[in-house]
């Protein structure tokens, strides 16, 4: 593909095409995919990363919102099997279905939408065995920081939990066009529905990210729409820590211990992404 894009990119949809032939082999290059795997390419765009990957899998399916970008593709790699689709409403169980296999899923992904492709994945885990994505520097520090540190928050522990994400390398924004102002990082992710925690996940994430959203606050503060007034105590004397004291696995038995009954009987406070 030219460096040069043959449309002008919208910064409504994040579109910063990649342009560096070494960079863009890295990337495919660090997807751990079978030869007979199924891989989705989220976002194609200008069709950096397609041509390479559609030439290295025989079962390939891009996803594009862009009618732009669709068109352009339709053109020039005719045998790509590309569809107009968001991603995050994509069904990935009949993706994976098309293979009988889960899917391995690569993305040159707009910044705007990485968390919301992070969590949906998280979702699609059972039908989804690995992710290569790329996106901002900080964000993927955030995946994998360590508790007691500032980037440690949300993302970190549903991630570190259900994901086992890895921060593979940066990537310089001159390999962009536009430029972003910022630095991007390659990250993989592994989804092992077995290794993932028996708690469920819907009242893990909504534990989190009420723990999180007052990250200053003591827990037994943060959560007490789940613990005040009901008779629940919080185990290791959690009550009197903040979340971001706590490990993912800790998260697990606390939300294993703040039970079923004590949350059904809360009302859900408005909570953030």
């Amino acid at each position: 593909m030219a460096e040069h894009a043959p449309f002008r990119p919208k910064q409504s949809l994040g579109q910063n095409f990649m342009h560096d032939p070494n960079m863009i082999r890295k990337i495919v290059d660090a997807l751990q995919a079978p030869p007979d795997a199924h891989v989705v390419e989220i976002g194609p765009g200008t069709g950096a990363l397609t041509e390479l990957l559609h030439a290295r899998y025989d079962t390939f399916t891009a996803l594009e919102v862009d009618d732009r970008a669709v068109a352009y593709l339709n053109q020039e790699l005719p045998a790509v099997d590309v569809r107009q689709e968001d991603a995050l409403n994509a069904n990935w169980p009949a993706l994976a279905e098309e293979k009988g296999g889960p899917v391995y899923v690569i993305s040159n992904t707009p910044y705007y939408l990485t968390s919301q492709l992070l969590f949906a994945l998280v979702d699609a885990r059972s039908h989804v065995a690995e992710a290569v994505l790329t996106m901002q520097k900080e964000v993927a520090e955030r995946l994998v920081a360590d508790p007691r540190t500032k980037a440690y928050g949300i993302l970190s522990v549903i991630m570190q939990l259900y994901a086992a994400p890895k921060h593979l390398f940066n990537i310089s924004r001159h390999v962009f066009s536009p430029q972003p102002n910022v630095t991007s990082a390659a990250v993989r992710c592994v989804y092992d529905p077995a290794s993932a925690p028996e708690v469920d996940p819907k009242w893990l994430r909504t534990l989190v990210r009420a723990a999180f959203n007052q990250r200053r606050k003591m827990l037994r503060n943060s959560l007490s729409p789940w613990s005040k007034d009901i008779g629940v105590s919080f185990p290791n004397d959690w009550g009197r820590r903040r979340a971001e004291a706590l490990a993912p696995e800790d998260f697990v038995e606390l939300a294993r211990s703040l039970d079923a009954d004590s949350h059904a009987s809360a009302s859900s406070p408005k909570l953030h992404e």
